[in-house]
């Protein structure tokens, strides 16, 4: 008998797990592999990856296969970034996403070549054209346990920052990824926050009134 825990939801979530580590096995195997059948074999886990997450998410296998290239044949856990953007007067800095029409925190994946602190800075100046001066790390939490949604694991970085009054206003860059943006006292939230989003929220002003330590997922 299938216990209570075996719903279709527990479920599509282990396999998007075991998918994930097929992902990483194969993108680790790809890079370093020196025959081609080697490289076969980890062509085949990979394909194996690739049907395994479309099952569990419901979308077609084709779907998938434009992110081959940027996502799975990336080897180990996705790095992503959130700014916790608090102003003098206890705001902070949200944005509505386009695609969950959700509340969230700007942020996004991390590039070669810069700190977690650029990233998210240059996350938050492209989203809402807001300059923003990191001040510390709020935390790093794991989406297996934080509320992150997506199909891949991440680590998220949140960075608490601060705006920059003096700086010039920009229109964002990247307006066209949130339908609206705003500056949210800490108690008067939006009621549609995106997943785990309060949480986070919630360790940034922690780490903003008094100083730390930074959350980890231990």
């Amino acid at each position: 008998m299938a216990q209570p825990t075996d719903q279709p939801a527990t479920i599509a979530k282990r396999i998007l797990l075991w998918a994930d580590k097929l992902r990483d096995h194969s993108a680790s195997g790809l890079t370093f592999a020196e025959t081609i059948y080697d490289r076969d074999r980890y062509r085949a886990i990979q394909d194996t990856a690739m049907e395994m997450a479309a099952l569990a998410t419901g979308q077609p296998l084709a779907t998938l296969e434009p992110l081959r290239e940027p996502i799975f044949s990336r080897p180990t856990p996705l790095i992503g970034g959130e700014g916790a953007v608090i102003d003098a007067k206890g705001r902070i800095l949200l944005i509505q996403r386009a695609d969950s029409r959700l509340w969230a925190m700007p942020g996004g994946a991390l590039e070669v070549g810069e700190t977690p602190a650029e990233g998210v800075t240059r996350e938050v100046l492209e989203e809402t054209g807001v300059q923003a001066e990191p001040l510390a790390l709020a935390g790093v939490f794991d989406s297996r346990f934080s509320g992150v949604t997506g199909s891949h694991h991440l680590y998220l970085f949140v960075v608490l920052c601060r705006p920059i009054e003096c700086a010039e206003p920009h229109e964002p860059s990247h307006a066209e990824e949130s339908l609206d943006r705003g500056w949210f006292a800490e108690h008067a939230l939006p009621g549609d926050l995106h997943g785990g989003t309060g949480a986070r929220i919630a360790e940034a002003y922690r780490v903003w009134r008094d100083g730390g330590p930074a959350y980890l997922d231990l």
